[in-house]
């Protein structure tokens, strides 16, 4: 594991119980699993996927891709920084590079992260090895060390492993917010028996059981785990909200004193709430909510 300038990791993170009506009412337990507790800057999956990655690439350039809101570009900037590692990020959207850069963009340069702008079209096709090819060299780094889309490959969801193993014994099922798939992966093979792991899609399209399946087999040669996902909580699609969610997630900050980040846990916290009030997990169970991130303070 590469060593991090500044606070040591906070592994495993810890597990808080909180006390929930919506759940108490119904014989259910609710625990957060708080990975955004991990590192001040390199917090919950976003650790465990880079990590593996990180140490992968050694002391080459680290290029990796994202929207103009990505998550996965910001914490790889500021591992580039704490690391002293040279980072490019490849963003969605060529148009973009003719405006000012938005408060997400902006922190990824200020932590020394390149950005390279490329359009839709282009991003697309970024995992043919014709594209990649191409755009390596038209940022210079033929030799750079590619990370995916939001961190997820084999190296990643071996990392997320340890995320299930921390919560052995400890929930029936533990639900975690989906984007790229990598961390449910990971997740679900660490789990033991009798455990469920539950995906919370953040994003529309229906895709996101075969690429959990992918990169399982990517991982560990095969299917891992007892999981499935819940596609009904992602409000339009990444980064969309809505004022119904915006509303429960100030309420549950209210109620648990605890800041919600909007894009992914809101989405599953409001996912698990729902599932709960349907009567979909039998008395006695105990859940567990992965916390993956904290709201970006710009």
């Amino acid at each position: 594991m590469p060593d991090v300038a500044g606070p040591l990791p906070r592994l495993p993170s810890p597990v808080q119980e909180l006390a929930d009506d919506r759940f108490t009412r119904r014989g259910l337990r609710l625990l957060l699993k708080r990975d955004d507790l991990i590192h001040p800057e390199l917090i919950g999956n976003k650790w465990r996927k880079l990590v593996p990655n990180l140490s992968a690439a050694g002391r080459r350039t680290v290029v990796t891709f994202g929207g103009a809101y990505s998550n996965h570009l910001r914490a790889t900037a500021a591992a580039g920084r704490l690391l002293g590692l040279r980072t490019v990020g490849v963003v969605r959207g060529q148009e973009l590079a003719e405006r000012p850069l938005n408060k997400s963009l902006a922190r990824c340069a200020a932590d020394g992260m390149r950005l390279h702008f490329v359009d839709r079209s282009t991003y697309r096709r970024k995992t043919e090895p014709e594209t990649l090819a191409g755009i390596l060299r038209d940022i210079g780094a033929e030799d750079a060390y590619a990370v995916p889309e939001g961190g997820s490959n084999a190296a990643a969801v071996r990392g997320c492993r340890a995320l299930g193993e921390e919560l052995r014994g400890r929930a029936d099922v533990v639900a975690v917010a989906c984007g790229t798939g990598g961390t449910l992966a990971g997740l679900a093979a660490g789990l033991g028996p009798g455990q469920r792991a539950l995906g919370v899609p953040v994003l529309k399209g229906g895709f996101l059981g075969g690429e959990v399946r992918r990169l399982q087999g990517e991982a560990f040669g095969g299917p891992r785990g007892d999981w499935w996902l819940d596609e009904r909580f992602h409000f339009g699609g990444y980064a969309r909200t809505a004022p119904e969610l915006d509303a429960f997630a100030e309420a549950f900050e209210e109620r648990h004193g605890l800041a919600v980040e909007r894009l992914y846990v809101a989405k599953l916290l409001y996912g698990v709430v729902a599932l709960a009030e349907e009567g979909a997990f039998p008395a006695g169970t105990t859940v567990a909510a992965v916390v993956t991130g904290t709201p970006f303070d710009g």
